[in-house]
């Protein structure tokens, strides 16, 4: 490649025409009233997701808060409001408007004199609702929930909770408590004693540790109160949404007025104590704070990390170049909403989903409704999520999926104890939210003789190295934003740990040597990702172990003591070399040294090219990596850009520009549906989040990669797309370029003595002759 050192142009901006997108064009404005809740724009701040919509001449939207688990792990929607205006200025022809306002985090719905604007408070559990008109308007506000009775779920409606498609015995929702209280409209569901948790003990042969496992679900308490200043309650109705009935409770003003306000305060807390629950909340509502610009000042930071616009102003926004920079910033946008939430940001759908009816006709189930769990968190697609945060310099918003890891540590650890009696933290996949494998995955009918600690699953069965690209975001922290992170290092040892011992363990059940006659770990039985299965060391897991091992080994050069670091070297010595083979006439990466069967269409033989980076821009080596990407025939029969497909990601790292560009082009293009960024359902549910990840992950690596200390800009991007970017690498550094008309008019990288690290490697491809629409 022909490498063009950058100096003459860093922190030299040129004044120049206008022409890439800034952030505001990217604002999604609709001049016409929506069909259903399928039409709804994002919404959210802190930790709290709305889904917002205008019908019927009638505001409504969903409200979604993050861990709200029942009994059975259902993710819960806290319910549906709706404002109604008196007189509807929503009745009159022309002038529609509903904006989201992007810098600023707000929405705004507006026809005539009318203004309403609907924002969450970043700092504080509470969204706020402003009504404003130049004439005296009386408002109405609704709460309306479905859960105002028991509901049995029957069949697929299952899979949104942690017994999917094994629910043992009769299944149902329990009623939510709904009452006007003080002028104000409260509402809560709180978990009974007993759980899917303890189900999944009993199960799993855990009793005898039960009271030491860590539980989320007994007695959480979740949900809130609607008040307004003026506001009453005018009582109730019933009514039916989309295919499901709910009671409704209407506060409503007392008389017409210029400006109303109404606030949704939200609180969840583990407690049997209802009191204790709505004391808090109480005082949350008392405290709030009304003033929208603090939560405006949040919004306008976060945008100011970093960015990637793309596209020419001279174009609409039907161009394909245009899409790549609006919906990666629609979708980072989402991902702002749950920035502080207690649980990470779900994959499938994350607070945002709606009536499941309207993506699957089939699905006639509540809005509750998403497929795959509520409360099982599957690592192969939560990493999407949350890979691109570094990069976006979201460090803030990694600890919801970190710290998770952390609060279920001491349950993974009691698993390795009491199912094989060695040390070390055993993750599976299909993870629930408090530590142990997910019921149905784990499997009910099982051989009585059958290891309790192995998942009964074709799938998952000895998928265990997903948790370390966890530990990998953990270790990144350091090299991204020089944070302190030493509150992860026990953590990423109990880790490697469980593979060091496990490993040895089983060897030594099947014979008398623990290692193979290289002194290597015989990481069989294994898996690479869900696709090879019962494979003889999977090169994603030697891969993962080469990194972390390495990894911690040097941030804990002057932390960790001589014997952690002595082990952390022994554990290296013992991991074995990655595997290769002849394919097509080239050496390619192999995914294992052997394996059984096929199970599904991922492409772990390149995980050594991402996640784990050996295979890299700059390294000598490359060429077997590109030659696995073109030549390995399953990865061609596998490639695809739908939900959790990583094909672009594989793409862009290799320096593939035609097929990176070709491949984001369709990831990140326009959804199908109202909101552009409501990708799905792909292989899991609307909006698809991993769908979302991996096109953030995709078109950033296009832009930005490093390798040692050398920053590679524009390994894979096309040099007739225009793109304004602002991205993190290691060192602490960030990078901002222009590039317009194929020529790069403002370069900053920060700190500047980072800059006779630059390399540019800006080229023309072929991508132009490509039909990427």
């Amino acid at each position: 490649m022909k490498q063009l050192i950058i100096s003459i142009l860093l922190g030299v901006t040129w004044i120049i025409q206008a022409q890439v997108p800034g952030l505001e064009d990217y604002n999604q404005k609709w001049y016409t009233q929506s069909k259903n809740s399928s039409e709804s724009m994002p919404l959210g701040g802190g930790d709290i997701g709305l889904n917002v919509w205008v019908e019927n001449n009638d505001i409504f939207f969903y409200l979604s808060k993050s861990g709200t688990f029942d009994e059975h792990n259902t993710l819960l929607k806290l319910g549906r409001v709706k404002v109604h205006l008196d007189p509807n200025p929503f009745k009159n022809k022309g002038g529609f408007k509903q904006e989201l306002f992007l810098r600023d985090g707000y929405i705004s719905i507006s026809q005539g004199e009318t203004l309403v604007n609907l924002w969450v408070d970043v700092y504080q559990p509470i969204i706020h609702v402003d009504v404003k008109s130049d004439t005296p308007i009386a408002t109405s506000i609704s709460y309306e929930s479905w859960r105002y009775k028991n509901r049995r779920t029957v069949g697929k409606e299952n899979n949104a909770n942690s017994y999917k498609w094994a629910p043992q015995g009769p299944i149902q929702t329990y009623a939510d408590s709904i009452s006007f209280r003080d002028n104000r409209i409260e509402f809560f569901h709180h978990n009974q004693e007993r759980t899917v948790f303890d189900v999944a003990v009993k199960q799993q042969k855990l009793e005898g540790v039960k009271d030491s496992l860590f539980n989320p679900l007994k007695y959480l308490i979740f949900g809130g109160t609607i008040s307004g200043d003026g506001f009453r309650p005018v009582g109730t109705y019933i009514g039916k949404y989309s295919n499901t009935d709910f009671k409704g409770y209407t506060l409503k003003s007392i008389k017409a007025s210029r400006a109303h306000h109404v606030q949704i305060s939200l609180h969840t807390q583990q407690t049997n104590d209802i009191k204790t629950w709505r004391t808090v909340l109480n005082q949350l509502e008392a405290q709030s704070n009304r003033n929208h610009k603090t939560s405006i000042t949040w919004w306008n930071q976060f945008w100011d990390r970093s960015f990637i616009n793309t596209g020419n102003l001279k174009q609409n926004n039907q161009d394909t170049l245009y899409q790549l920079g609006q919906n990666y910033q629609l979708f980072r946008f989402m991902l702002g909403a749950n920035a502080y939430g207690k649980y990470p940001t779900k994959f499938n759908g994350g607070l945002f989903t709606f009536d499941p009816v309207l993506t699957d006709t089939l699905a006639t189930y509540t809005p509750d409704f998403r497929n795959w769990g509520g409360g099982t968190m599957t690592a192969q697609n939560q990493r999407l999520v949350y890979w691109p945060m570094l990069k976006s310099g979201d460090f803030d918003m990694l600890d919801a999926q970190l710290d998770y890891y952390l609060s279920l540590q001491k349950n993974a650890e009691l698993r390795s104890k009491v199912y094989w009696a060695h040390s070390g933290a055993a993750f599976t996949e299909q993870l629930e939210n408090f530590g142990l494998p997910n019921p149905a995955e784990y499997g009910w009918e099982r051989p009585k003789d059958f290891d309790p600690g192995m998942q009964y699953n074709a799938w998952l069965e000895y998928e265990w190295d997903t948790v370390f690209e966890f530990c990998d975001m953990m270790l990144s922290l350091k090299a991204y934003n020089h944070q302190e992170i030493k509150k992860y290092t026990q953590f990423i040892l109990s880790c490697i740990q469980f593979f060091d011992e496990h490993y040895q363990y089983i060897a030594r059940k099947r014979g008398r040597k623990a290692l193979n006659d290289k002194g290597h770990l015989i990481l069989y039985p294994g898996s690479a990702a869900e696709t090879y299965k019962m494979t003889y060391n999977a090169n994603s897991t030697i891969a993962a172990l080469k990194t972390i091992v390495n990894k911690l080994k040097v941030y804990g050069n002057t932390i960790l003591d001589a014997k952690t670091l002595e082990y952390l070297m022994e554990v290296e010595s013992r991991i074995p070399p990655l595997n290769y083979r002849i394919q097509q006439g080239y050496k390619t990466l192999a995914p294992a040294q052997s394996w059984e069967r096929i199970n599904n269409t991922e492409a772990p033989q390149l995980y050594p090219v991402y996640p784990w980076k050996i295979f890299k821009i700059g390294s000598s080596d490359l060429n077997i990596a590109q030659n696995t990407f073109f030549y390995d025939e399953d990865v061609v029969r596998f490639r695809d850009y739908k939900g959790w497909k990583q094909d672009l990601i594989f793409a862009a790292r290799l320096g593939l520009t035609q097929e990176a560009a070709a491949l984001t082009s369709k990831k990140l293009a326009n959804s199908g549906r109202r909101f552009p960024a409501f990708w799905g359902p792909g292989f899991d549910w609307v909006p698809d989040h991993n769908w979302g990840g991996s096109g953030m992950i995709g078109l950033q690596e296009m832009l930005l990669q490093t390798n040692e200390n050398k920053i590679f800009l524009f390994p894979a991007w096309p040099k007739h797309w225009d793109v304004h970017f602002k991205l993190h690498c290691d060192n602490a550094t960030t990078v901002e370029a222009k590039l317009v008309n194929g020529e790069m008019e403002f370069l900053k990288v920060t700190p500047s003595e980072r800059a006779k690290d630059v390399i540019s490697l800006l080229k023309y491809s072929n991508t132009d002759k490509l039909n990427i629409h």
